[in-house]
């Protein structure tokens, strides 16, 4: 692959520095804190291990809050840290108002905010709405229809086989992780939707209790001090109604696959991007204005993720008649130049794909990488680091980094024995690394020496990753040019420049391998 340049032509921008104001500086310099945040997201489970049990955990981060500080963060995204049986790794929640005992205590939790505000850091929690974990509370009161939770998550009767008499699932619908959505539960006598693993229940958000049941989920842990959630897996939140004869119609095959298993092989328009969920986005936002009108403070912040059409995704923002998200999360920088291929032309399309789509007064974000994809490193190649950070620093808006893509760390290689990632479990040795997301979560690397500095203990929960050695926070901090220090001279320019803030953006392809940005 050849190395992609990002080349800034610059005005006034001189080596790092601001020499002067650009002419194309709006007049109005005065943004809310969000608008050009530097969000970092932390994959709890492997940033650090404060305990030696070789699982990352909240006393861990808090340790780590002044490598945060001193990369210039504004506001760190913890990926779940709720009560969990670990199915899908925190995604699976238990009991939406506590601490998962692997990653500490609430008093753990209140120490971490304390100490992030002592800093000036913002702290996200990653908020599940879409299902909870089939130990959770109310799905066993739901089985057992008890009273108020009968209709909690999506149950049907399922249909009878003309031809065979035989009882199934509802209709034809996937989930995520492999085979059909439909579960049987013999207590009931009725199937139970879930979009994910089976042990993920979909809630069900035409029911008003759980719509307030949520709300309230959210309205707790903001009076605990956060600034505000990413909302996961948004789009699937609603499915189509059942239609007059009480049943749901079946997804239509997409022709994308011949894997009869895979939730490609259907279009799945009838369970992803419905009209009524941007609006229960909508009441999200309402929650987080109503917090700050009644108690004050910043602004508490809405994310979005949404891997959706543009004219879907946009909906997010809101209209002239209500607020929505403040950002939906922009994965254009990933599947664009995954579908397309790693060119100046992919990374302009992807660019055009959000600032030509985006609502007037809508404020842009970028990102290059999170838990669910391979590393930005691995992807766009090494070589391609610093320009990868470099677009997503100084294209307009919020930039969002996932954990180690400031070192350039690469994916892992996990082998089958340790795979943990359940959307590879669920298939088989010879296919497992199609469908695994474990090689961009292995330990955060901090050293050259034992485990990375991750952990004490004798074993870490995934494998390091084989460039620990050369591509840590120790070397790249003694070093006299590296892939962190370039990251963090781009946060500071960021930080100050007016320029990068507020100023007008211009982008061009100068040639297949450099796409170049003016500000």
């Amino acid at each position: 692959m050849k190395s992609l340049q990002v080349l800034i032509a610059t005005l006034c921008l001189l080596a790092l520095g601001q020499a002067c104001e650009d002419a194309t500086t709006t007049a109005s310099t005065s943004k809310d804190w969000w608008e050009t945040a530097q969000f970092y997201q932390i994959y709890p489970r492997s940033f650090m291990d404060s305990d030696g049990d070789g699982i990352g955990d909240l006393n861990g981060i808090t340790s780590k809050l002044e490598y945060l500080k001193d990369l210039g963060v504004t506001a760190a995204w913890l990926s779940p840290i709720f009560k969990s049986p670990m199915v899908d790794f925190g995604y699976d929640i238990s009991d939406f108002f506590d601490i998962q005992p692997e990653y500490g205590t609430m008093e753990d939790f209140r120490a971490l905010i304390k100490k992030a505000k002592e800093l000036d850091l913002k702290i996200i929690l990653d908020f599940v709405p879409n299902h909870s974990s089939d130990e959770n509370e109310w799905f066993k009161k739901s089985v057992k229809r008890e009273k108020g939770y009968e209709d909690y998550y999506v149950w049907h009767d399922g249909k009878i086989n003309a031809d065979t008499g035989k009882r199934e699932p509802p209709s034809n619908w996937l989930q995520a992780f492999r085979g059909s959505a439909w579960q049987w539960v013999e207590e009931r006598q009725q199937y139970y939707l879930h979009q994910f693993a089976v042990q993920q229940a979909d809630l069900n958000y035409r029911n008003p209790d759980v719509v307030e049941q949520m709300k309230r989920v959210l309205r707790y842990w903001l009076h605990e001090g956060v600034a505000g959630f990413r909302c996961d897996a948004v789009p699937v939140l609603f499915e189509v109604e059942v239609d007059e004869n009480g049943q749901y119609p079946d997804e239509a095959v997409s022709g994308l696959t011949d894997d009869k298993d895979d939730r490609s092989y259907l279009k799945n328009e009838l369970i992803e991007n419905r009209a009524e969920t941007i609006d229960m986005a909508y009441q999200w936002r309402t929650v987080m204005d109503d917090h700050q009108r009644i108690y004050g403070g910043d602004t508490r912040v809405l994310l979005i993720e949404t891997y959706a059409p543009p004219a879907y995704t946009m909906q997010f923002y809101g209209n002239r008649s209500v607020q929505g998200a403040h950002l939906p999360f922009n994965f254009n920088l990933i599947t664009v130049p995954a579908s397309d291929g790693v060119s100046a032309s992919s990374i302009k399309k992807a660019v055009d794909n959000w600032l030509l789509s985006m609502p007037a007064g809508s404020t842009a974000n970028w990102v290059i990488g999170n838990h669910d994809q391979r590393r930005a490193a691995s992807r766009y190649g090494v070589a391609n680091t610093d320009a990868m950070n470099m677009l997503v620093m100084i294209l307009p808006g919020a930039s969002v980094t996932y954990q180690g893509e400031e070192l350039g760390m690469t994916d892992g290689w996990i082998s089958w024995e340790d795979t943990q990632d359940p959307a590879a479990c669920n298939s088989d040795r010879d296919t497992y690394e199609k469908f695994t997301r474990d090689p961009s979560r292995t330990p955060f690397q901090w050293t050259s020496g034992t485990n990375a500095g991750f952990s004490t203990g004798p074993k870490t929960w995934l494998p390091l990753a084989d460039d620990y050695k050369t591509q840590n926070v120790e070397v790249e901090t003694a070093a006299t040019r590296s892939h962190l220090k370039i990251y963090k001279s781009l946060v500071s320019l960021r930080k100050s420049s007016k320029t990068l803030q507020n100023g007008a953006t211009k982008y061009a392809v100068l040639n297949e391998n450099a796409f170049v940005v003016k500000r």
